[in-house]
């Protein structure tokens, strides 16, 4: 059939329904906030990019990445900790990200090699205390490095060895000091734990609270989401008991990890890839995120939740580039294992 054979409508029809086609960004995200869902509504309100979601852990999603390879829907991946990013990269599922706006909000540290992933939000691996027991003056130069002294015997909680968390911090470690300056910390910290490491980071602050422990070490916005109200009576009762201590200025300062995302490299839909990624920096959804995720902001415009920034807005943060929690963390895994940290 020729093309003047063909009625007119169709050819405008046609033309429509690839446009509309085209007006879509796929995202496959490990995020588990329902407050996110909002920011994606409000992506296609602004933009009319309509936004496809598929949800499930890290390791389910990259597993799919990698089987479906070039004929993967995705065009984004979203996911928690910059070690998992870096092992998408690894996988050579990224492809770079250009976009002079995002290279103007997010600081180069916070960026995967050749700008192939880039952080949304922040997130403070830190200590908490209870203020019955402890002084903030008491504490003020305490640092991650401080935890293994013997000061500290039987003081301090911390989830399992298997937690990605602790391993980008025990990775961060390494990458500053070497494996074995780190394995010696390591050892010192196995044994000041007040109990063998179980449950999640809200059961570390919950051990503080009753007691249990000195010391924990946890991330911040899960103090955001216990004094929220969000889980419950009973946690926000813990979260009122305890308060934040961001290790000592006069060290590296305090452990900084991401949530983040990266374009994949099959991508069919680049342009509205990037569109919204800037879109989840821009000074409105950073708000949002911050007041629903209790995460810290990227672009420096916004401010923390009013939940977190009481506990202070001016801590030094560890500089270190987030890459390298990925580049040693089977270094830190194995560490970890040698060390007796179950």
């Amino acid at each position: 059939m020729r093309l003047k054979d063909i009625h007119p409508f169709l050819i405008i029809l046609a033309i429509l329904s690839g446009s509309a086609f085209s007006k879509e960004v796929n995202i496959y995200t490990s995020r588990h906030y329902d407050s996110d869902t909002i920011l994606y509504e409000n992506f296609t309100e602004e933009t009319g990019i309509k936004v496809n979601i598929i949800s499930s852990k890290s390791k389910a999603l990259l597993e799919r990445l990698r089987s479906e390879g070039e004929n993967s829907p995705a065009d984004i991946f979203i996911t928690v900790d910059a070690g998992n990013l870096w092992k998408a990269q690894e996988y050579g599922l990224f492809r770079k990200i250009n976009s002079k706006k995002i290279d103007s909000i997010v600081p180069k540290n916070l960026r995967g090699k050749n700008n192939e992933w880039t952080a949304l939000a922040k997130r403070a691996r830190v200590l908490f205390y209870s203020p019955k027991k402890y002084s903030s003056d008491d504490l003020k130069d305490l640092s991650y490095e401080d935890l293994s002294s013997s000061k500290w015997e039987k003081k301090l909680s911390i989830r399992s060895s298997n937690n990605l968390y602790n391993q980008s911090l025990v990775a961060s470690m390494i990458a500053k000091y070497g494996e074995r300056f780190t394995e010696e910390w390591a050892k010192g910290l196995v044994n000041n734990f007040a109990r063998k490491p179980q449950g999640n980071d809200r059961a570390q602050i919950i051990a503080v609270a009753n007691d249990e422990a000195d010391l924990a070490i946890a991330n911040s916005y899960y103090l955001g989401l216990m004094l929220s109200g969000k889980k419950g009576e009973k946690q926000l009762s813990a979260a009122k008991k305890v308060k934040i201590l961001f290790p000592s200025q006069n060290k590296a300062g305090a452990h900084i990890n991401i949530s983040g995302a990266g374009i994949i490299k099959s991508s069919k839909n680049y342009n509205n890839a990037i569109k919204f990624l800037e879109f989840m920096l821009s000074e409105t959804a950073q708000k949002h995120l911050v007041e629903n995720t209790y995460e810290y902001p990227i672009n420096k415009n916004v401010k923390p939740s009013d939940l977190i920034s009481q506990f202070g807005l001016n801590f030094k943060e560890d500089v270190t580039d987030v890459y390298k929690y990925g580049e040693f963390n089977s270094a830190a895994v194995k560490l970890m294992d040698r060390v007796g940290w179950q």
